[in-house]
């Protein structure tokens, strides 16, 4: 009953903020057993490609520019997500009162991702994963930015702010919805909440619909901008709306829509339409997709994952790797042979102050960790001599040195451009089994196997944080099978 009551609002909230939801559209709300809302949208009929379902103005988006905190947070110069947190914590604290009341009813008070975990579950249900130490900085970080910039605010007695509405409990509630429900609308809003279109699910390469926007340009406008226009050859005349096509791009949020629009004032007409992208048969789930996201990303960003998600990777820290090395040769010889690798202009992937290589969901290494570990593994004359033929002419593709070119003139071509049969040699295999072990180590003394049995004995769908960590371990230890698997391949 609160569900189709919350509905009821939500639908009469969209007609006066003239948001168009097709028939065709089944929003389906009910209410879990803790309080909190889950939301699918279905195809009431059958939906075919270039269907337009819905329509959403612009000015009906929760923004700083549009909130009632809009004078705080330009005084308070707060920007980006910290500046939209303000803004939805302030909408909430103000109830019936405000704006995006009838649309705040439906989405639930947070979403559940690592971010709201208690350090004590971080610690026990992530360890071991890509994102244990990444979830960790982040909820520092997090109060940090509240201590810094939402706390000062409550001290001030002109704004008058209800201090349960604007604790760190409640900003660290408002950055999960924005990570997981904001879009970027243009330069003027910036980031933002935008109703209807936040209510589609994610599903990993098989989104149904996407997005245009739409600007439809006053007379006034299009007499000021003719001029410019026809020299540029973009306009004939006509009154005829500018579309601009975009699909889901993922950054740190949901979808980040780009709009053409480059308004400074915000008063120029603009509509995001939804539009089918492919066939959808009746009674059929309409999903988005959030991007090619591994598990990793999506529960850190979203608070779910996916079985079998074929853009699932594992990350080996280069750390990792020098460690290995130097237990087993030492660290002056680790420290040379990666300063060789990186004057043949090798690197790995960087993720803020640490470098990592991929390994793919099939189990297959970044080429650059293997070139690497070749170079580790070379005899010490080859060294010196790719040493000494780089210090005599400055760049890896003036090297002529004789020993060289005849049997490791493979490791100064570009990574992209390298055969990993040339690469994987027996001892390098060796290695990347060493390797696996070594991350293996950081799940702790329960195997593969012992976690599968927890995910299928004890585990529920109800019991979310267990559910879904389960599966991130379960999914990143059956890609380093993978690895030996492929080291193994090798050996033979």
């Amino acid at each position: 009953m609160a569900a189709a009551r919350r509905m009821r609002g939500f639908k009469r909230w969209m007609k006066r903020e003239e948001v168009e939801c097709s028939d065709a559209l089944h929003i389906s709300l009910s209410v879990e057993s803790g309080g909190a809302p889950s939301i699918s949208v279905k195809a009431s009929c059958d939906l075919m490609e270039g269907d337009v379902v819905a329509t959403i103005p612009k000015r009906s988006c929760l923004t700083v520019r549009t909130s009632a905190a809009s004078r705080i947070i330009e005084e308070a110069q707060l920007g980006g997500y910290l500046g939209l947190s303000v803004a939805l914590m302030y909408e909430r604290s103000l109830g019936p009162q405000s704006k995006w009341f009838q649309y705040l009813q439906i989405l639930p008070s947070r979403e559940p991702i690592p971010l709201l975990w208690s350090l004590a579950e971080i610690d026990s249900l992530l360890c071991g994963t890509e994102i244990h130490k990444i979830v960790k900085e982040d909820k520092a970080l997090v109060y940090q930015d509240w201590k810094e910039c939402i706390k000062p605010l409550l001290g001030s007695a002109s704004l008058k702010l209800n201090p349960d509405f604007f604790s760190v409990d409640e900003y660290l509630a408002a950055k999960s919805l924005i990570a997981s429900r904001s879009f970027q609308i243009d330069e003027y809003h910036g980031y933002g909440m935008v109703p209807l279109a936040d209510l589609f699910n994610h599903k990993t390469a098989a989104e149904d619909v996407h997005f245009t926007s739409v600007s439809y340009y006053s007379e006034s406008d299009i007499d000021s901008d003719n001029q410019k226009r026809d020299s540029d050859g973009e306009n004939n005349g006509d009154d005829e709306p500018m579309v601009q096509d975009f699909h889901s791009e993922m950054g740190g949020f949901r979808s980040e829509l780009e709009f053409e629009s480059s308004s400074t004032s915000g008063n120029d007409v603009m509509v995001m339409q939804m539009i089918i992208c492919k066939d959808v048969n009746s009674g059929s789930e309409v999903f988005n997709t959030y991007g090619s996201l591994s598990n990793a990303a999506l529960l850190h960003r979203y608070g779910f994952t996916e079985p079998e998600n074929p853009f699932d990777i594992l990350n080996m820290d280069l750390e990792i790797v020098l460690q290995w090395s130097s237990s087993v040769f030492s660290c002056r010889h680790s420290r040379r042979r990666l300063s060789l690798w990186r004057k043949l202009g090798y690197s790995g992937c960087d993720s803020q102050n640490s470098q990592y290589f991929e390994i793919s969901f099939h189990g297959e290494p970044q080429a650059e960790l293997l070139v690497l570990l070749n170079i580790i593994l070379l005899p010490e004359e080859v060294y010196h001599e790719l040493e000494l033929a780089l210090l005599a002419v400055g760049n890896s593709k003036q090297i002529t040195s004789r020993l060289v070119l005849e049997k490791y003139n493979f490791l100064i071509v570009k990574a992209a451009k390298l055969s990993k049969e040339l690469l994987l040699t027996r001892n390098v295999c060796q290695a990347l089994l060493s390797l696996a072990d070594a991350r293996e180590q950081f799940y702790g003394s329960n195997s593969l196997q012992d976690d599968i049995k927890s995910f299928d004995e004890r585990c529920q769908a109800t019991e979310h944080k267990l559910y879904h960590s389960l599966r991130l371990r379960i999914c990143e230890r059956r890609i380093l099978k993978k690895l030996r698997s492929y080291a193994a391949s090798g050996l033979k």
